[in-house]
C-alpha cells in the first residue's frame, strides 16, 4: 500500500513510482511571433477599411441632408405649413376648374389646386406645361406640383406634372362628344 500523509494525499514519492513521468509542453511567447504578427497585420488592414466606410457614409448623409423633397397632398401640406415653408415640396391635388390663367409677359401660368376642400394657389413661371394640363369642364385633372412653399401658403412651382384621366373617363367623354384634355384639335 502507498504511504499517505495526515491530510490523506499520497506523498510525492509514492506518485512518481505509480505514474509515468509526463512533460507538459510550455509555449514561450516571443515578441514578433508569427501568429501574433498575422493578427496585427489583419487589424492594421481592418481599421483603415472601417474608417473609410464610416467616412463615405458620413459624406453621403451630409450630402443628402437638404436634398430631400416632401411629397404631400394639398390638405396635408397646408395643415403642417410651418414645417414646410421655404423647403422643396411636392404637392398633389386636382386643378380647380376656371382657375388656369396664362400670362404672356412675363410668361407664366397661375392656377389653383385643391384636395379635400383645401386650396393652394400656384405660380409656374415657365411657358411650357404638359399637354395633359388643360382645364376641361367635367374632367378632374390630377396635378403634381414641385416647388417651394411660401409663408402665405402659395407655391412657387419649378415643375408641373399632370396626370392623364383614366381610360374609362376618356371613353365616357368621347361618347358624349367631348374631347379628352390631351386630344389634338383637328
Amino acid at each position: 500500500m502507498s504511504d499517505t500523509s495526515a491530510s490523506g494525499i499520497d506523498s510525492a514519492e509514492s506518485r512518481t513510482g505509480d505514474v509515468p513521468n509526463l512533460e507538459v509542453p510550455v509555449r514561450v511567447r516571443v515578441h514578433g511571433d508569427d501568429d501574433d504578427s498575422g493578427a496585427r497585420k489583419r487589424l492594421l488592414l481592418l481599421v483603415p477599411l472601417v474608417m473609410a466606410a464610416a467616412a463615405i457614409a458620413a459624406l453621403v448623409l451630409v450630402g443628402m441632408q437638404d436634398k430631400g423633397m416632401y411629397s404631400k397632398t394639398v390638405d396635408e401640406l397646408v395643415a403642417a405649413k410651418a414645417k414646410f415653408v421655404g423647403k422643396p415640396v411636392r404637392a398633389e391635388g386636382n386643378l380647380v376648374h376656371g382657375s388656369l390663367v396664362k400670362r404672356d409677359s412675363p410668361c407664366e401660368y397661375r392656377f389653383i389646386i385643391e384636395k379635400n376642400g383645401v386650396q393652394v394657389p400656384v405660380r409656374f413661371a415657365k411657358c411650357v406645361v404638359p399637354d395633359t394640363f388643360r382645364d376641361v369642364p367635367g374632367v378632374d385633372v390630377g396635378v403634381t406640383v414641385e416647388g417651394t412653399l411660401s409663408p402665405d401658403a402659395s407655391l412657387d412651382a419649378s415643375n408641373v406634372l399632370a396626370k392623364c384621366p383614366s381610360k374609362y373617363e376618356m371613353k365616357q367623354k368621347e361618347v358624349r362628344g367631348e374631347k379628352a384634355p390631351h386630344a389634338s384639335t383637328p
